[in-house]
């Protein structure tokens, strides 16, 4: 048999939908960010041009915060770069251990569990706690990231979709299963793509009222919302009302892993039970060290500063964008998403974006998002100043006239050129301040 074939047919079924993914070689400049360097072709027709980044998901820019990276190069000096092995064997290394203790105050919580990623914590956390609870009914959020659905999937308990952000429908599949029998709500804070938010106190309240269990995904909302950067549950009062509240490192944190918090016996069933956690090798010590700071930064003063921040260059690009007539989908969140609905024209956007403009933006297309509704996801950092959101927008005025994409009304840019927009002064953390200017 030729295996080959098979693989190329799978590759070429992906080229053909217009949903093969091209990877740009890029590196980040810690001392400039958002700008990188893309090495664009390859051999003699390689050249390395500098890209401004509009699209991380290192939301506060802490993967290149000096204190982070004083905090990982002193503990990969003293502990070594790797870990040793899983957590069972050699890998239990004591600063995740305080890690762990630092997340469980973060969202006030008895417990925490570190993992290698996201994807893993919600694959372990979700998978583990529906096969412990007896004859469990999951109930999922339609929208819910991947990692969820491979949770709920991986678990032996029945499972039911609810429409996304659907109270009442929530509340029929609740009712309808009865006060006795053990359910699980499986919800996000923030989604991603779209970047509304969940009725989170509400959800809480069906919970209580129906005797249901309630566990959260805040990837996306953990460092930057809240006092101290506990998420939308924190910014909302509802941290006490979720039962297990799951996040990453690896966003507002900057760093990598995953995490659950909760109360201690679950956490500990999670440990005790989950293979993709017992199997795994742990994070090097270097890891959980530079984790720790960043958490423990951004529940301080400076934390706060970066949040507005951070907040005050995505309203104002969302602004700009919709004053220049681009159809920006509307939410009340960090993310910047901006309506193709065309997986080529996607595709054809954000290649112009990085050849004509030195803008580097991925596409978003199915499965990721549905059909029809590609996308791009624009994610504003605290370093982006008002001069790139001025040329972000006049890049992408001038993409969508040359791809002929519909605007929602006639654009009007002048008032976002470079030299009517000046950098934003109010800079005042000192470490951040070099990268703004």
């Amino acid at each position: 048999m030729e295996y080959r074939r098979f693989f190329d047919d799978a590759i070429s079924k992906l080229k053909g939908e217009r949903r093969y993914r091209v990877f740009a070689d890029l590196a980040r400049d810690a001392e400039a960010f958002p700008r990188a360097l893309w090495r664009r072709g390859e051999g003699p027709e390689n050249s390395i041009v500098d890209v401004v980044v509009w699209c991380s998901n290192d939301y506060l820019c802490m993967g290149r915060h000096p204190k982070v990276i004083e905090a990982m190069s002193a503990a990969a000096a003293a502990h070594g770069v790797g870990s040793g092995g899983t957590r069972n064997i050699s890998g239990n290394n004591h600063p995740i251990v305080e890690l762990e203790a630092e997340l469980a105050d973060l969202h006030g919580k008895e417990a925490g569990l570190v993992f290698t990623s996201g994807w893993i914590s919600n694959l372990a956390a979700i998978s583990t706690i529906g096969d412990i609870l007896p004859d469990c009914l999951i109930l999922s959020d339609q929208l819910n990231h991947n990692s969820m659905i491979e949770g709920v999937r991986r678990s032996k308990a029945e499972r039911r979709i609810f429409r996304h952000n659907d109270l009442a429908h929530l509340e029929e599949l609740l009712a309808e299963a009865g006060r006795e029998r053990a359910k699980l709500i499986v919800f996000e804070s923030l989604y991603s793509m779209n970047g509304d938010i969940a009725p989170i106190n509400e959800i809480a309240d069906l919970a209580k009222r129906y005797n249901a269990m309630t566990y959260m995904d805040e990837v996306h909302a953990v460092g930057l919302y809240g006092a101290r950067g506990g998420g939308i549950s924190e910014r909302d009062g509802a941290m006490a009302r979720i039962d297990v509240i799951e996040g990453t490192l690896a966003k507002g944190f900057g760093t990598l892993g995953g995490y659950i918090t909760g109360d201690s016996a679950i956490i500990d069933a999670v440990r005790s039970y989950a293979p993709s956690f017992i199997f795994t090798t742990s994070l090097p010590p270097s890891i959980a060290v530079a984790a720790k700071t960043a958490v423990s930064l951004l529940k301080r003063a400076e934390g706060a500063e970066l949040r507005a921040r951070h907040q005050r260059q995505s309203m104002l690009t969302k602004h700009a964008l919709s004053a220049a007539g681009l159809p920006v989908m509307p939410n009340s969140s960090h993310i910047v998403p901006v309506l193709v609905g065309d997986a080529e024209l996607c595709k054809a956007a954000t290649d112009m974006l990085l050849d004509r403009h030195s803008i580097y933006i991925q596409p978003i297309n199915y499965p990721t998002v549905a059909k029809g509704t590609e996308r791009l996801r624009i994610t504003p950092s605290p370093l982006h100043t008002d001069a790139h959101i001025a040329d972000l927008v006049e890049a992408l005025v001038d993409v969508w006239q040359t791809l002929k994409l519909p605007f929602v009304e006639e654009p009007n840019v002048v008032e976002f050129r470079r030299e009517k927009v000046a950098v934003d002064p109010q800079c005042t953390f000192p470490e951040f301040k070099r990268a703004a200017e």
